[in-house]
């Protein structure tokens, strides 16, 4: 049986006054909200696009052009993924997930580019120290690409990201590949482990610049307890590193 197809747009459409009754936006939320719901649509104008053959006409909406609209960025989503690919080598290739722990969910999302930003760095500081010890064969410079996720398959705050690595390093004289292992690259407990030490770090540094601004009332959720209460708390959890299957080539990414 054939199943209506529903875009993002038809959902918002449909349930979205509901939703932002019981669920409400920020302005800029909002504004992509309302972008999404009449991309290409009569809405924003278009044009009558015709056929020099048979005359066939057919009127052409303009579309938002939002960077989070998922009409518009079929072409933007491509043109990445070719310049992406431009960069591979020829080797295996290693797939990394880092996942900061939904404790800190509330104080992320009212520092995004503050704690999103410790986030790639922390990342970015974990792999280049662990490319540098020996105790992992290797003993060099890594590269690696890196996409932040903010949100899981339910939509819900999932702030994580992937990393896509080259199975090697290169030589701090850039003379020479070293290969890795080719089941894994890095044991995931010691990354995790290192990964949590060095966020925590900065966390800690950006509270005491006065940085952060905290949800609720500040006095009470940024206190110095209970800003160290949730430091506690989220350095009694495990931090998740989770790596996926390796890839033989690069043209296994798709």
């Amino acid at each position: 049986m054939n199943r209506p197809r529903y875009e993002v747009a038809d959902v918002f459409r449909q349930y979205g006054e509901a939703y932002c009754r019981k669920y409400p936006l920020s302005p800029e939320q909002l504004a992509v909200f309302n972008l999404i719901k009449i991309c290409r649509t009569s809405v924003l104008g278009g044009h009558l696009e015709k056929c020099d053959h048979c005359s066939f006409e057919r009127p052409a909406y303009n579309s938002c052009r939002n960077r989070h609209c998922p009409k518009c960025q079929s072409l933007a989503k491509e043109k990445w993924l070719n310049d992406r690919r431009s960069e591979l080598l020829p080797v295996g290739y290693f797939h990394l997930v880092f996942t900061l722990p939904h404790i800190l969910n509330p104080l992320i999302v009212c520092n995004k580019k503050i704690l999103l930003g410790f986030l790639f760095e922390a990342v970015n500081e974990v792999l280049t120290a662990f490319a540098k010890d020996r105790q992992w064969r290797l003993s060099g410079r890594i590269g690696f690409i890196a996409v932040l996720h903010t949100w899981s398959q339910t939509l819900m705050d999932h702030f994580h990201i992937h990393c896509l690595i080259p199975a090697g390093v290169l030589t701090f004289d850039e003379d020479r590949w070293i290969h890795a292992r080719q089941k894994y690259l890095f044991r995931s407990e010691s990354l995790a482990k290192a990964f949590r030490r060095i966020y925590l770090r900065k966390l800690r540094l950006a509270y005491d610049r006065g940085d952060l601004i905290f949800p609720g009332k500040a006095e009470v959720f940024g206190s110095p307890a209970a800003f160290a209460k949730l430091i506690a708390e989220a350095g009694s959890k495990k931090w998740i590193v989770f790596p996926k299957r390796p890839f033989a080539t690069p043209d296994e990414q798709g």
